[in-house]
């Protein structure tokens, strides 16, 4: 191998192991999510909050790095994302001695905060290194992300067991000794590119100014981006217990920076573009919202009498470890796919498949074959979303540089993080109160209580506080209340599954404006990339291998 391809395969194997090393703790804190919950005693929607925090800053930092990455370098990007990788796992693993929930918040905020940058980094570098085949290598470098979740998933499970054996003479939670396996990527990709030399953008080396960059990415992208960064202070308002800023406030206030840039750049942008950013609202929550809950949902559905909390945590995770290594196998054969369907006929064929495997494991009750088999297609649907999108916007827009193709990364984390997960935990909270107070009306009064959130004041079931009843509760009121504290968590077990067909509804949604996209494209003859030097739009290189116009 030639020293310039050792350099290139050390370049691409560093930024795959940065993308693995994100994906451990996303995978890490889904499968200790039940543990952070009684140990700081969460409602579901603040553990959808968490689940969010770990995704939304993501947007803030990719978004704002792709505006000065080519000024200040790749290089000193990725260090920035290891320093806030190292302290973050650091403070998380000790949150619960310097105040529980508002430590775990903000050390996830700055994890999310180190994974926009490796994303500012490493999908502009890759779409370099490759532009005759961006959306092939694309797919292979995000192959990272479910190739962590996967082996971050298991050693989190490998970890619970061990202490689970070792029992009390482990010091520290159990939780802790599993977060702590996320320093061991973050150290990898410290190394591995350490010291490497990154390519030139292909919208710098190509002479497209950076006025000309911002007018592709237009005022009507930016007011996008600016509502979801108001949203996103709002949450951590709420966080802080200080008064949030109201959604009609939020669109108010992001006309103000809309205004200053339309100014300056005199340029609406892309239209495509800007439905792009709109469907990845549905396609971060259907793909990133799902699998942040996903542990948790399963652990519910599958837990029998009898299961300890650790193999509880563990048949939820499994299903997490499961759809994720399909999406690892599958993302490497992204190309031969693409070049007989096109990128947008990829993407409506998974979104309906993805709405169908979310239909089917909403009704799949606990039969785990019927579940496996739902999670399968879940599996196969959501596989191609986020790379081949990339390689979209990639290929449609190059003189958009690292801006527009980290802007739509950075939106769809945001929107999940600040909207999306939350609100899968808010639609469990809601669906749960009612069933409460309709089938356990004598417990209902204590357990339930009104509690701050993202879409305001909400009612929660609070199912802790039967443990304080049962402390100072008489033999016979004991009895009644352990069938309750049973009965609820029947309830919960059929309100978390019936949950995921709600979540249905979004991948339907966006299976109808892919297939009108591909109208769209009809019309002008076909898919086509455009290519700012070296080749013709009509290359067999270019889309994933496909000559000429995709019909």
């Amino acid at each position: 191998m030639a020293n310039n391809d050792r350099k290139a395969f050390r370049l691409f194997l560093g930024c795959f192991i940065a993308l693995v090393a994100t994906a451990f703790a996303f995978s890490v804190r889904a499968a200790i999510l039940d543990s952070w919950g009684q140990q700081f005693d969460l409602s579901e929607e603040q553990k959808g909050v968490i689940q969010g925090v770990g995704l939304y800053p993501f947007a803030i930092s990719i978004i704002l790095f792709s505006l000065i990455i080519d000024r200040i370098g790749y290089g000193v990007a990725m260090v920035f994302a290891f320093i806030a990788h190292t302290v973050s796992a650091i403070l998380t693993i000790f949150a619960g001695s310097f105040g529980g929930f508002t430590v775990l918040y903000f050390a996830t905020f700055l994890f999310a905060l180190g994974n926009g940058i490796v994303e500012a980094v490493i999908n502009p570098v890759v779409a370099t290194m490759y532009p005759n085949n961006k959306t092939h290598y694309l797919n292979i470098l995000h192959a990272g992300w479910p190739g962590g979740l996967v082996i971050g998933g298991l050693l989190a499970i490998a970890v619970g067991m061990v202490g689970s054996t070792l029992g009390k003479s482990l010091p520290g939670s159990i939780w802790q000794w599993q977060m702590a396996v996320v320093l061991i990527p973050t150290i990898a990709y410290g190394i591995i590119l350490f010291g490497m030399k990154f390519p030139v953008q292909e919208r710098v080396e190509a002479g497209v100014t950076y006025l000309e960059m911002l007018k592709e990415f237009g005022w009507g992208s930016c007011y996008i981006c600016s509502f979801l960064l108001v949203m996103a202070i709002s949450q951590v308002l709420s966080v802080l217990s200080l008064p949030i800023i109201p959604t009609l406030w939020a669109a108010a206030i992001a006309v103000i920076p809309t205004i200053l840039f339309a100014i300056y750049v005199k340029s609406f942008g892309r239209p495509m573009f800007v439905l792009l950013l709109l469907v990845m609202f549905l396609l971060a929550t259907t793909e990133l919202g799902t699998d942040s809950w996903i542990s948790d949902i399963m652990k519910a559905t599958l837990r029998a009498p009898g299961d300890t909390a650790s193999w509880a945590e563990t048949k939820g995770t499994l299903f997490l470890v499961y759809t994720s290594l399909i999406m690892f196998i599958l993302r490497f054969f992204a190309g031969p796919i693409v070049h007989r369907i096109s990128p947008l006929g990829l993407l409506a064929v998974c979104a309906a498949i993805a709405a169908a495997g979310l239909t089917w494991l909403s009704a799949a009750g606990n039969a785990l074959g019927m579940l496996f088999l739902a999670a399968t297609l879940y599996g196969f649907g959501k596989t191609f979303f986020w790379p081949t999108t990339l390689g979209v916007v990639s290929e449609q827009y190059p003189k958009g540089g690292a801006l527009m193709l980290n802007a739509i990364a950075g939106v769809g984390m945001i929107a999940v993080g600040t909207l999306g997960n939350p609100l899968i935990g808010t639609v469990q909270d809601h669906a749960l109160v009612p069933r409460v107070e309709k089938e356990l009306p004598e417990v209902a009064s204590a357990l339930i209580v009104e509690v701050p959130g993202v879409f305001g004041k909400h009612r929660t079931v609070k199912a802790s506080k039967l443990d304080e009843l049962l402390a100072t509760a008489d033999e016979a009121k004991k009895a009644e209340l352990e069938a309750a504290k049973a009965k609820i968590t029947a309830i919960q077990q059929e309100v978390k599954q019936q949950t995921l067909g709600k979540i249905a509804v979004l991948p339907a949604i966006m299976c109808v404006c892919y297939l009108g996209l591909i109208v769209y494209f009809r019309t002008k003859g076909g898919y086509q990339a455009e290519v700012l030097t070296g080749h013709a739009a009509e290359d067999e290189e270019f889309t994933g291998g496909v000559e000429g116009p995709v019909e």
